[in-house]
Protein backbone atom coordinates (compact mmCIF):
# COMPACT_ATOMS: atom_id res chain seq x y z
CA UNK A 1 0.00 0.00 0.00
CA UNK A 2 1.39 3.13 -0.92
CA UNK A 3 1.07 6.14 1.03
CA UNK A 4 -1.32 8.35 -0.49
CA UNK A 5 -3.34 4.91 -0.76
CA UNK A 6 -2.89 4.70 3.37
CA UNK A 7 -3.44 8.83 3.33
CA UNK A 8 -6.24 7.94 1.21
CA UNK A 9 -7.56 4.97 3.72
CA UNK A 10 -7.30 7.02 6.93
CA UNK A 11 -9.37 10.30 5.76
CA UNK A 12 -12.13 7.67 4.24
CA UNK A 13 -11.96 6.32 7.34
CA UNK A 14 -12.00 9.22 9.24
CA UNK A 15 -15.20 10.90 7.72
CA UNK A 16 -17.20 7.50 8.03
CA UNK A 17 -16.36 7.95 11.73
CA UNK A 18 -17.04 11.62 11.89
CA UNK A 19 -20.27 12.22 9.57
CA UNK A 20 -22.89 10.10 11.03
CA UNK A 21 -22.05 11.84 14.32
CA UNK A 22 -21.94 15.33 12.80
CA UNK A 23 -24.66 15.12 10.47
CA UNK A 24 -27.71 15.00 13.42
CA UNK A 25 -26.10 17.50 15.83
CA UNK A 26 -26.04 19.90 12.67
CA UNK A 27 -29.08 19.05 11.11
CA UNK A 28 -30.80 18.96 15.05
CA UNK A 29 -29.71 21.97 16.84
CA UNK A 30 -31.41 24.44 14.39
CA UNK A 31 -34.73 22.84 15.33
CA UNK A 32 -36.66 22.84 18.16
CA UNK A 33 -37.16 19.46 18.86
CA UNK A 34 -40.89 17.75 19.95
CA UNK A 35 -40.82 16.98 24.13
CA UNK A 36 -41.23 13.38 23.34
CA UNK A 37 -38.61 13.28 20.83
CA UNK A 38 -36.16 14.88 23.73
CA UNK A 39 -37.69 12.65 26.38
CA UNK A 40 -36.86 9.66 24.38
CA UNK A 41 -33.00 10.64 23.26
CA UNK A 42 -32.74 10.97 27.12
CA UNK A 43 -33.54 7.72 27.59
CA UNK A 44 -30.88 6.28 25.30
CA UNK A 45 -27.49 6.07 27.59
CA UNK A 46 -29.57 4.38 30.24
CA UNK A 47 -30.07 1.81 27.88
CA UNK A 48 -26.90 1.35 26.30
CA UNK A 49 -25.26 1.12 29.98
CA UNK A 50 -28.13 -1.62 30.68
CA UNK A 51 -27.68 -3.53 28.04
CA UNK A 52 -23.79 -3.68 28.64
CA UNK A 53 -24.14 -4.15 31.97
CA UNK A 54 -27.12 -6.82 32.54
CA UNK A 55 -24.62 -9.69 30.73
CA UNK A 56 -22.31 -9.33 33.43
CA UNK A 57 -24.85 -8.75 36.03
CA UNK A 58 -27.13 -12.13 35.43
CA UNK A 59 -25.34 -14.72 33.30
CA UNK A 60 -22.58 -17.03 33.52
CA UNK A 61 -20.48 -17.24 29.72
CA UNK A 62 -20.11 -20.57 28.36
CA UNK A 63 -22.95 -21.94 28.34
CA UNK A 64 -24.99 -18.74 29.39
CA UNK A 65 -26.89 -19.58 32.78
CA UNK A 66 -28.91 -16.66 34.98
CA UNK A 67 -28.02 -16.41 38.29
CA UNK A 68 -28.50 -14.62 41.14
CA UNK A 69 -25.15 -15.00 43.06
CA UNK A 70 -22.88 -13.87 40.98
CA UNK A 71 -20.42 -11.68 42.94
CA UNK A 72 -20.82 -8.38 40.55
CA UNK A 73 -24.51 -8.73 40.97
CA UNK A 74 -24.52 -8.50 44.87
CA UNK A 75 -21.71 -5.89 44.92
CA UNK A 76 -24.27 -3.72 41.89
CA UNK A 77 -26.81 -4.03 45.26
CA UNK A 78 -24.90 -1.46 47.42
CA UNK A 79 -23.75 0.19 44.57
CA UNK A 80 -27.12 1.09 42.94
CA UNK A 81 -28.14 2.27 46.66
CA UNK A 82 -25.63 4.38 47.57
CA UNK A 83 -25.52 6.16 43.69
CA UNK A 84 -29.46 6.50 44.26
CA UNK A 85 -29.12 8.26 47.77
CA UNK A 86 -26.13 10.53 47.70
CA UNK A 87 -25.65 11.09 43.53
CA UNK A 88 -22.18 11.24 43.85
CA UNK A 89 -20.05 9.57 41.47
CA UNK A 90 -16.67 9.67 43.09
CA UNK A 91 -18.53 7.80 45.95
CA UNK A 92 -20.43 5.20 44.18
CA UNK A 93 -17.14 4.14 42.31
CA UNK A 94 -15.45 3.87 45.50
CA UNK A 95 -18.42 1.84 47.06
CA UNK A 96 -18.76 -0.58 44.20
CA UNK A 97 -15.06 -0.82 43.99
CA UNK A 98 -14.90 -1.54 47.95
CA UNK A 99 -18.33 -4.13 47.65
CA UNK A 100 -16.89 -6.14 44.79
CA UNK A 101 -13.37 -6.44 46.43
CA UNK A 102 -15.37 -7.30 49.66
CA UNK A 103 -17.18 -9.90 48.22
CA UNK A 104 -14.52 -11.52 45.98
CA UNK A 105 -12.42 -12.00 49.24
CA UNK A 106 -15.76 -13.98 50.78
CA UNK A 107 -15.75 -16.04 47.80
Amino acid sequence: MSNRDFLLLMLAMGAVTYLPRMLPLVVLSRRALPAWFAEWLELIPVAILSALITPTLFAHSDPRLFTLSKVELLAAIPTLLCALKTRSLAGTVIIGMLSYWGLGLMK
